[in-house]
């Protein structure tokens, strides 16, 4: 027999008021407290995605070091963030500075639950793969992979111990689809999708997860930055347009704000039996191209 609830099941009006305030507060709390209690380390937080990030990190009560080689717009950030922000200089081309600032968030903190993998580079937008300079493909390389492999490779260090863990990475779509972005830069993001693979698969006995995001194209700073040098004498304004009009969804477009809610995702106990995933945050891009037949004659 289904049973019907009314006001006067609960007595007073005030009895009823306040057992449906309460339970909005309960709501809200766990709305905004998915992370809490956890700490977490992001590269390159002081602009774009790991910006972003953190402060969504943050607002769902996690204690955060944010990691940049940009140095005072990386601290300015982390005042603005408040006492659960902190900021650490990383330039993540070197080990000894991602080793240092994961064991700084274990030295204040005492454990690290969440090291998330963002910092990277445009590349050297050559067109061409005959034209590829090869000390720039490096540079990508060292930025976009090394980084991304030694800071899994420390994550886990740490993380193996308590058995426990969320590791996460930024790729990309053009680590999906080819002829999106030039060589350096695709090759670089295929490799971080396989690099989250291999390591899911060793990590898994430990309890440690593992996974990526790969992001459709967004009007990032240093993604602007590098349209603009592509394109001689088009504005930052129209730049910006360009890149959102590459979107298939209709009525929305990508923003740093949905990876940095892709993360919180991942990373909290919702997704606590998701591992090896490349999350595809690309309102349905890579799964809409069509055929462009040549018209019948």
């Amino acid at each position: 027999m289904l049973r019907f609830i009314t006001r006067s099941s609960f007595g007073t009006k005030d009895a009823f008021q306040r057992l449906f305030s309460t339970s909005h507060l309960q709501r809200d709390k766990q709305l905004y407290s998915r992370l809490a209690g956890k700490v977490a380390v992001i590269t390159g937080a002081a602009s774009g995605v790991g910006k972003a990030t953190a402060t969504e990190f943050i607002r769902q009560g996690a204690h955060v070091i944010l990691a940049d080689i940009q140095h005072d717009a990386g601290q300015a950030i982390a005042v603005g963030l408040g006492p659960n922000a902190t900021f650490a200089f990383c330039d993540v081309t070197k080990e000894s500075d991602i080793s240092t600032t994961i064991s700084l968030a274990v030295k204040t903190y005492g454990h690290v639950d969440i090291v998330y993998n963002n910092a990277g580079i445009a590349g050297s937008l050559t067109p061409s793969v005959t034209e590829l300079n090869i000390e720039d493909f490096d540079k990508v390389m060292a930025v976009n992979v090394r980084s991304v492999v030694t800071g899994i490779k420390h994550a886990a260090k740490v993380m193996i111990p308590r058995k426990t863990g969320c590791i996460l990475c930024t790729a990309s779509v053009t680590g999906i689809l080819g002829g999106m972005a030039p060589i350096d830069y695709t090759v670089s993001k295929t490799a971080v999708v396989g690099a989250v693979r291999a390591a899911a698969a060793e990590l898994c006995k430990y309890g440690i997860r593992v996974n990526c995001i790969s992001p459709h194209a967004l009007p990032t700073a240093f993604g602007v930055k590098a349209m603009m040098q592509v394109l001689p004498g088009v504005t930052e304004e129209r730049v910006v347009e360009m890149i959102y009009a590459t979107g298939e969804l209709e009525g929305a477009r990508c923003e740093p704000e949905d990876v940095a809610k892709a993360a919180v995702f991942l990373a909290s106990d919702d997704a606590k039996y998701i591992s090896g995933h490349n999350l595809v945050v690309d309102g349905g891009f890579t799964v809409n191209k069509k055929f462009d037949f040549p018209p019948p004659q």
